[in-house]
């Protein structure tokens, strides 16, 4: 297991909870020692180096969009003051906080974005099993994405953002999420809804999303590794095992499945990954 894409899947999915050194190093299996090594082999940044940078890249996206708490930002950034923040954003981008809310422009700095994860095909993918699965209805947290290389490197701070919301989501059925990927257009462009199933949709909240998904049949393949693997089983699936299968994929959602045995706070437990063929 590479203790670097580990230690980025982590950073991501906990972008805005405080993070230490020996909780990221714990966390991708090495000492603290071998992971600032890795880490810096990997992406050409010390782990804490990017963490500052991708906070300070988030913070100054809200700052133009607007946000009107410079404190609460800071927080949300892990500084303990309004004064330590704006001298760390200063120092990062040469312009201070109230300049980019004043401007609402993003176009001077130089923001990081999230690293994308290995997406190079496995040696080996278990044989899938085939199913029939139910209809039911997923509501939760919705991002738009390209299917472009690093275009989906924000979907674990959207599951962090997810799993901070979705004790507002009522009817919920069952303690399986859902990460489902629908609305696909012809230039690769597609919805990521990070969710769970609930009853109906009538008491929904309106700032989240939802979808229908239709009874179908599925080829259901496991991905038992960290989930900062994942991107390498879906490749394989998409580009390697499909292709050879014959089989003809549907026009309907595709998903990830996280059961009881996923633990979100470690990336750890393993998942599947459900996708509709035509019978």
């Amino acid at each position: 297991m590479n203790p670097a894409q580990k230690a980025l899947w982590y950073i991501e999915s906990h972008l805005g909870t405080p993070l230490t050194l020996d909780e990221i190093a714990g966390i991708a299996g090495v000492s603290r020692f071998h992971l600032v090594r890795a880490f810096a082999e990997a992406t050409g940044f010390s782990v804490m180096r990017y963490v500052r940078a991708r906070r300070l890249s988030e913070a100054a996206r809200e700052l133009a969009a607007g946000a009107p708490d410079i404190l609460s930002l800071a927080l949300d950034a892990d500084y303990g003051s309004h004064e330590a923040f704006t001298r760390a954003f200063r120092d990062h981008f040469g312009v201070t906080p109230e300049t980019v809310r004043a401007t609402t422009c993003l176009t001077t700095l130089k923001l990081q974005e999230p690293i994308t994860m290995i997406s190079t095909a496995l040696d080996h993918l278990a044989p899938p099993r085939t199913a029939t699965g139910k209809a039911f209805l997923v509501a939760g947290i919705a991002e738009r994405y390209n299917h472009d290389v690093g275009s989906g490197a924000g979907i674990p701070n959207q599951w962090h953002s997810f799993h901070l919301q979705s004790p507002s989501i009522p009817r919920r059925v069952g303690k399986v999420s859902y990460g489902v990927c629908c609305n696909g257009d012809d230039a690769g462009n597609f919805d990521y809804i990070a969710g769970i199933e609930v009853a109906d949709f009538s008491d929904l909240p309106r700032e989240f999303a939802h979808v229908r998904i239709p009874e179908q049949k599925y080829l259901v393949f496991t991905h038992p590794d960290h989930i900062s693997t994942i991107r390498r089983t879906v490749n394989t699936i998409w580009n390697r095992f499909l292709p050879q299968s014959g089989m003809k994929v549907a026009d309907a959602p595709n998903f990830e499945r996280y059961d009881e045995r996923f633990d979100a706070s470690t990336g750890n437990g393993g998942l599947e990954i459900w996708v509709p063929v035509n019978e």
